[in-house]
């Protein structure tokens, strides 16, 4: 297992973590085996969401012994009272006096989002951690546009984001079950939306961890007949395209069995061509990514010092757009190395795995950008 730091707090977590949605209406014996069975391969970081009474305290029972191993993300907004779905209720199951991370939970609203941040909820949190009650603030989301906002937001610690290369190509979105529409994917995809990677970059500049959830789009990615891609991935690929996305720090793996855990701790023994999902990405039936620029940054290092990635990034943000949006301009106007140092050697597109006529887009950014 290898580890990584969370963002600025110097924390260090397994890249691969424990998600425990699937313990809800399960005995104490799973619960305990599952914890007992990351242990032993290295996994030190788990996060419960779900308000279910039974989970939080088998979780808080399994980890006990070992409870100075493990980081915790914890939600903060999601609790059972009287059969109903409330606020707070955690630190007493899980037997702790300090939670490592208080996610703000599930915020994918933008008028939550400035209720949130703007109201006696930030100001609850805020005292949380003055008490220390918990140590570090983090928000979980799926809609882009609050990831944004909480990346830029230097009180968020840490941002739990669903990343897969499914959901990675959808724009701004308020409600997750758009995802899982039937024609969610009759749309002509062909790869990664820059608002997405920008989250990822700003992440990882501002120093705000990166944690992932629906890694596997819900299990969606693991059968052909599911994929929007139209062939499965692995959950192998689907870890590694989580892990090389700029910023991210850890991705939380949903599973219901041991045999499902040790499927995704293949990760750790994985040699490079089982981990590659490039092949798979490219040569789609359905939404292929080839000729896209996903920001991988494979095709690195640049013979001029050019970013590739995020010179192709800001044209994807700007070329549809009537007029340069003036941030976008001002992004690229601020690189050091910019298009017109392109001396077009092309040994950028040959390390591309995508197959981008990036000499193309340098010619084109130069037009766009107007230097």
């Amino acid at each position: 297992m290898e580890y990584r730091k969370l963002g600025s707090t110097g924390i260090e977590v397994s890249e691969i973590a424990f998600g425990a949605e699937f313990l809800v209406e399960r005995p104490y014996e799973d619960t305990e085996e599952l914890i007992r069975v990351c242990e032993e391969n290295g996994i030190n970081f788990v996060d419960c969401w779900m308000s279910e009474p039974e989970v939080r305290s088998h979780l808080g029972r399994a980890i006990g012994p070992n409870r100075e191993n493990w980081v915790i993300q914890g939600h903060i907004g999601s609790t059972w009272q009287n059969s109903q779905y409330m606020r707070e209720d955690f630190m007493e199951r899980f037997q702790i006096d300090t939670l490592d991370f208080g996610m703000i939970h599930y915020v994918d609203q933008l008028d939550d989002y400035e209720n949130i941040m703007n109201g006696p909820f930030i100001e609850y949190v805020r005292k949380l951690k003055e008490e220390g009650t918990i140590a570090h603030i983090g928000l979980s989301t799926h809609n882009p546009d609050i990831g944004l906002l909480a990346a830029e937001n230097p009180e968020i610690e840490l941002l739990m984001f669903s990343i897969n290369p499914a959901y990675d190509m959808f724009g701004a979105m308020e409600d997750i079950e758009e995802y899982r529409k039937d024609d969610a994917f009759d749309n002509d995809f062909s790869s990664i939306n820059p608002l997405r990677a920008e989250i990822y970059d700003i992440c990882e500049k501002n120093g705000t961890a990166l944690t992932v959830m629906k890694g596997f789009a819900g299990g969606n990615l693991l059968a052909d007949e599911t994929s929007p891609f139209g062939v499965a991935l692995t959950p192998v690929q689907c870890i590694h395209y989580a892990l090389e996305q700029k910023g991210v720090s850890s991705i939380f793996v949903g599973v219901k069995t041991v045999d499902e855990l040790m499927e995704s701790l293949k990760y750790c023994a994985a040699s490079e061509a089982e981990r590659d999902y490039s092949e798979i990405l490219k040569n789609a039936p359905m939404h292929s990514f080839k000729g896209q620029c996903t920001y991988c940054g494979h095709c690195q290092p640049c013979s001029s010092g050019i970013d590739i990635a995020m010179v192709n990034k800001l044209f994807d943000l700007a070329k549809n757009h009537d007029e340069v949006p003036a941030g976008v301009q001002e992004h690229y106007n601020n690189l050091k190395y910019n298009a017109t140092d392109c001396i077009a050697c092309g040994e950028c597109e040959l390390r591309c795995p995508f197959e981008v006529h990036i000499v193309d887009v340098m010619l084109d950014s130069q037009d766009l950008f107007g230097f």
